[in-house]
């Protein structure tokens, strides 16, 4: 009788057990959302954990075994088809998300934002359910710069918090499907368009906004996740009386048009209370003369209170931008000994060539190093990170001479007018928005990189003729480059110590990194490249240690999971953006990409 007695309270105890922790597996809580390392079998952020360190802690795929990795299944996403209207139409969509997975389950987005559901449990993907946003495939690509873009979902409680192209934000239930709020967030009417994953802070969705090259002035909000109303909205193009709007001097409102947008998802650190987002260049591009000043805060590194948006403090890295070099990429918190003291820093990799480092409770650098081979449009950065080259007497920057149009749209003889020139890198970057990753195992920082130089021109932008949803650009790129000769653009895996801000090593391509990167525990690299290679790399040397060739293009990030005991490989393979549409002359391998839009997951 003792004996049933304690088995009845052994299966009491293992159904409490079981019960507890179901009910917290089925609700994404601000403590779990805190605490992500504690479950590496999942991926429930964007970026990993809030710190965006892309790192998988699980080790089961590692350098030992990573040759017998292979595909455990595929799953088609569709939504292949293009869409716009005159002048800018793009040929197809591609795939730019991250998947999120949650104790086996699967959401995955297309271009065109429709979500999906597949429970991968039994190392397969079967679909439960998928959302069509119905996005206007006419109205919505004619009003972004760059393609038919989604990146992913968010997580919260029960809900799966999505945006879609054309500036909406819905909340699906996550079980079934079904839509719990949809509200109008962007105003699609003057160009402002979402392409990037929402970051959830306690019930929070916060959210920034694309459209810089549209005469648009950029913010970031936050909605309640409970009902998509707005809690706060902050322009990162300060308005007058506002901390650096006098660096707009311009006499017609300039900052009104100034771009700034914030289009990749920021980080958030739970103990200081704060996120830290990238902005992208100022309006118009490549014209800086039209807009005299600093036009802070584009092109910088921002932070902000998690629960009021109050600014706290911004660095901008290419004051006065002729160069169209955005700071949108992603912040990485990364806390320890940065030259012999402790800091808690946030790592960002620019277009312009350079990777900082700040002291992300100040906002003041710690160190900045050049990762490009190639880079023309300064001479170099000074002790406090800025240019040696900027001239803080001038209210328009010329930089390196005879860079594209670095010399603020003005002629040799001194008369405004179109001037053009070379600059290294590109407009493309540097670096894009493929993310970073870090590993806490080598403390090394991973750059996907592209090599790339441009020819460009700088013309005069007469404001007054500005209508919404047009081009807002004081010139254009007509010949983007790496080597002149052959005019292709390259790229490569490059690491960074992140205690000294020193290059550790290349893994080089003859294609840009259009994908970004995962590093994991078992001491790789994981990346896909522009002609439709997974790759993993040794987390210390770079090696290549094992490829597959899916047979087209990769334009996402790699993430892993674990489900059944299996620890997994996942990445969507899809060129979109702009790239088939521009670009393609300088990677001509690419003119004969076949659009897929495959998820693809590998295994031991």
């Amino acid at each position: 009788m003792f004996k049933d007695t304690i088995k009845m309270f052994l299966a009491l105890l293992i159904g409490l057990v079981f019960f507890s922790s179901s009910s917290i597996a089925g609700d994404v809580t601000q403590s779990r959302l805190n605490d992500s390392e504690n479950e590496p079998q999942n991926w429930i952020h964007h970026h990993g954990n809030y710190e965006a360190h892309r790192f998988s802690a699980l080790t089961d795929i590692n350098k030992s075994n990573v040759g017998g990795l292979k595909v455990a299944f595929t799953y088609a996403m569709g939504d292949i088809q293009g869409g716009g209207t005159a002048p800018i139409v793009f040929p197809f969509s591609g795939l730019e998300g991250t998947p999120i997975v949650e104790d086996g389950y699967m959401y995955v987005t297309t271009g065109w934002g429709r979500v999906t559901k597949l429970d991968v449990r039994g190392g397969k993907a079967v679909p439960l359910w998928s959302h069509n946003p119905e996005a206007d495939k006419d109205y919505a690509p004619s009003v972004t710069c760059c393609g038919i873009n989604n990146r992913g979902v968010a997580l919260h409680g029960e809900k799966v918090v999505s945006k879609v192209i054309d500036g909406r934000m819905f909340a699906l239930d996550k079980h079934d499907g079904s839509v719990i709020w949809e509200k109008q967030i962007a105003d699609v009417g003057i160009a402002e368009v979402f392409t990037g994953a929402p970051l959830i802070i306690k019930d929070m969705a916060v959210t920034g906004m694309a459209g810089a090259e549209f005469g648009v002035r950029g913010w970031i909000a936050a909605h309640n996740v409970d009902n998509g109303d707005q809690i706060w909205k902050t322009y990162t193009i300060p308005g007058p009386g506002e901390p650096g709007h006098e660096t707009w001097k311009d006499d017609y409102d300039a900052y009104k048009l100034g771009g700034g947008t914030t289009w990749v998802t920021g980080s958030y650190d739970p103990q200081l209370n704060i996120i830290v987002w990238g902005t992208a260049n100022p309006g118009p591009d490549w014209d800086n003369a039209s807009r005299p000043g600093d036009n802070l805060w584009t092109d910088s590194t921002i932070a902000l209170d998690a629960d009021s948006g109050r600014f706290l403090w911004g660095f901008q890295h290419t004051p006065n931008d002729p160069y169209d070099y955005d700071s949108i990429a992603e912040n990485t918190f990364v806390d320890g000994s940065i030259n012999g003291q402790y800091v808690r820093s946030t790592i960002h990799a620019n277009r312009n060539g350079y990777v900082y480092a700040l002291d992300r409770t100040t906002g003041e650098p710690i160190w900045c190093t050049q990762f490009v081979k190639k880079l023309t449009w300064t001479a170099g950065l000074d002790e406090n990170c800025r240019p040696v080259d900027y001239n803080p007497n001038v209210d328009v920057q010329t930089y390196a001479p005879g860079s594209a149009a670095g010399r603020g749209g003005v002629t040799e003889s001194g008369a405004r007018g179109a001037v053009e020139g070379i600059s290294c890198p590109a407009h493309t970057g540097g670096k894009n928005w493929p993310p970073t990753a870090y590993s806490p195992h080598t403390g090394l920082y991973y750059i996907p990189v592209i090599e790339s130089c441009n020819k460009a021109f700088a013309g005069i932008v007469n404001p007054g003729d500005w209508k919404p949803r047009e081009w807002y650009l004081g010139g254009a790129p007509f010949f983007t480059f790496d080597d002149p000769a052959s005019g292709r653009i390259t790229g490569s895996v490059t690491s960074i110590d992140v205690s000294t801000g020193t290059v550790r090593g290349k893994w080089e391509t003859k294609f840009p990194m259009l994908g970004g990167v995962l590093a994991t525990g078992g001491g790789l690299v994981f990346t896909g490249t522009a002609d439709g290679s997974v790759v993993a790399l040794d987390d210390e040397t770079l090696q290549e240690l094992w490829r597959f060739e899916t047979g087209s293009a990769i334009n996402a990030p790699p993430m892993s999971y674990e489900a059944g005991g299996k620890q997994y490989i996942a990445i969507e393979v899809g060129l979109g953006g702009a790239w088939p549409q521009w670009f393609t002359d300088s990677t001509p391998e690419l003119k004969s990409a076949v659009p897929s839009n495959v998820l693809y997951v590998f295994s031991l």
